[in-house]
């Protein structure tokens, strides 16, 4: 008997001295519609970090962008969030509303080190005070101009507003009897807000002030004198048409993200040789145009527990070094400061200087776009039900104004009164 105790006491002695296996653990994060183009992206990023961390499995999944919001919120519910998700601006503000994601402040940068996101990116993602995510990429408009147009035309200077734009766009159209803009009215409600008006200001619709019909008018001015591109002008998305428009030399000027550029060089190398970059003017607010921003944020229901590691995985999965290289793969532009002070968006390759003949307006517009990117914001409206239907009683009134179908102030007027109806029926309890 005194052996077999013996031999028990051996046991518990070698099990207390032989470390135990080291706990490993699991950061699921999801992304939106990323798969196949960047499944080598990820694996590449995932088996670079668990060799870095060996006591961390990265899971990545995808999901398409329309099944993605409902698949995180039964998630949440049932109590199984993924420990990041990747989300838009709106859909994050919409849920940190709800109360479906964790305030990020006190993570954004390791400890002793400053925060490395854009003011504009952060400023994207600050709700009532605090910030709900790790910014990840983003987009800011340039304007690619046809130097053969803007030559017969005699513009040799960017716009520095609005105003100017419209202004140049009529001069294109009278000396060149070419369009020279093409904005997308079809989205009139981030344009308004570009330039520094509201649609909604303390739970009212006010989109029909002096102000908004100033603009709008100005507008109509334009299209009288044939300065827009009226293909598909008022559609929701009118940038194919655009795009088929400057390709074929019938528009003056194109305004589109930077890598609406490459398309140009691949598919009308004769303008592209032509084109040159002017950087689209902020509006009043100081805000660009074309910002969209994506990022990572945490859902409500993950353990306070593995925040350290989880934080500390989502600044690498957004940091400089993968949001450049996610970047370049995708064709957008980062939120650091460090990846939009990367020489691939400051400098101009050795043999793309040649501005006279128009050679480098890709690698023109990425340097454009860089210096422009901390001031790129989304622009959207939240907390309203039904906000698409609105929006298309918004676009017919400004379309019948700017069009001369209707007087513009009497069309504001009845779509403000839409508007209120719709938002007084949503505060009804």
């Amino acid at each position: 008997m005194s052996c077999f105790v013996n031999l028990l006491l051996s046991l518990v002695l070698l099990l207390s001295i032989v470390p135990a296996a080291h706990a490993v653990q699991k950061i699921e994060f999801w992304t939106m519609s990323l798969k196949p183009k960047f499944i080598p992206y990820f694996q590449e990023l995932v088996a670079r970090y668990e060799a870095a961390h060996p006591d961390v499995k990265l899971v990545w999944v995808d999901f398409p962008w329309d099944i993605l919001q409902l698949k995180l919120i039964t998630a949440i519910a049932a109590g199984k969030p993924p420990a990041l998700v990747n989300l838009s601006v709106p859909w994050a503000e919409e849920m940190a509303r709800d109360g479906l994601l964790e305030p990020v402040d006190a993570y954004l940068a390791a400890p002793g080190k400053p925060v490395d996101y854009t003011d504009a990116a952060l400023a994207d993602l600050r709700f009532q005070g605090k910030i709900y995510g790790f910014p990840h990429y983003s987009n800011v408009n340039v304007i690619a101009y046809n130097r053969t147009i803007l030559a017969a035309a005699g513009i040799t200077r960017a716009p520095q507003n609005m105003d100017q734009l419209l202004e140049q766009a009529v001069t294109i159209a009278a000396r060149t009897g070419k369009p020279g803009y093409a904005p997308a009215l079809g989205k009139i409600d981030g344009f308004l807000m570009q330039q520094g008006l509201d649609l909604i200001r303390d739970g009212r619709a006010v989109f029909n002030s002096p102000a908004h019909v100033a603009l709008i008018r100005k507008l109509a001015v334009t299209y009288k004198a044939n300065g827009f591109l009226k293909d598909k002008l008022f559609a929701e998305d009118n940038f194919p048409a655009v795009v088929d428009a400057y390709l074929g030399g019938r528009l003056g000027m194109m305004v589109s993200a930077p890598t609406a550029i490459r398309r140009i060089q691949t598919d009308a190398p004769d303008i592209y040789a032509q084109t040159g970059i002017f950087p689209m003017p902020p509006g009043p607010t100081g805000i660009n145009d074309g910002g969209w921003m994506f990022h990572f944020a945490i859902p409500k229901g993950v353990k306070a527990a593995d925040l350290p590691a989880i934080t500390a995985f989502a600044r690498y999965l957004t940091g400089d070094a993968n949001q450049l290289a996610f970047a370049r793969i995708a064709g957008v532009m980062p939120t650091t400061r460090q990846a939009l002070a990367n020489p691939y968006f400051r400098q101009l390759p050795a043999s793309s200087v040649d501005a006279a003949v128009g050679a480098g307006a890709a690698e023109q517009a990425l340097m454009v776009a860089a210096h422009s990117m901390n001031s790129a914001r989304s622009l959207y409206v939240s907390g309203i039900d039904d906000y698409d239907e609105l929006r298309r009683f918004l676009v017919q009134a400004v379309e019948a104004g700017v069009t001369g179908r209707r007087d513009i102030q009497q069309a504001l007027d009845e779509a403000v009164q839409i508007w209120n109806r719709k938002l007084a029926k949503g505060k009804t309890p």
